[in-house]
């Protein structure tokens, strides 16, 4: 279990007897065997939901081969329920970037305001 011996067990059960206490150790077990047992039925649940999923698919995959039964025509995907499109979905593209415009280098000279003059170098 976990490459864990006796000798390591009986380590970590001292040491959550000393820190916890011996008045909560059995309720922290109680709690953690609890929520084991509840992890395990889910999982066996998830698994069985899994085998039965695969058999039943198995199961329709043969009957189409042997011709018993025709499959769907609308639906490509199983996991779909058929309400929507059949059309392949486009992916957005993104917007075109800016076509550059030539702009005319202007010489710009600065103006003084009204009254005064400028005197350039």
């Amino acid at each position: 279990m976990f490459g864990i011996g006796m000798p390591e067990l009986l380590l970590v059960l001292a040491l959550a007897l000393i820190v916890i206490g011996p008045s909560k150790l059995p309720d922290i077990a109680r709690a953690l065997g609890k929520g084991l047992a509840e992890f395990r039925r889910a999982t066996d649940e998830l698994k069985h939901t899994f085998n039965e999923e695969s058999g039943t698919a198995a199961t329709r995959d043969r009957l189409i081969k042997e011709g018993k039964i025709k499959p769907p025509e609308t639906a490509n995907n199983p996991y779909t329920d058929g309400t929507s499109s059949s059309q392949p979905e486009t992916a957005v593209s993104e917007p075109a970037a800016p076509v550059p415009t030539e702009t005319a280098k202007t010489d710009v000279k600065p103006t003084a305001p009204e009254g005064e003059e400028t005197t350039h170098g």
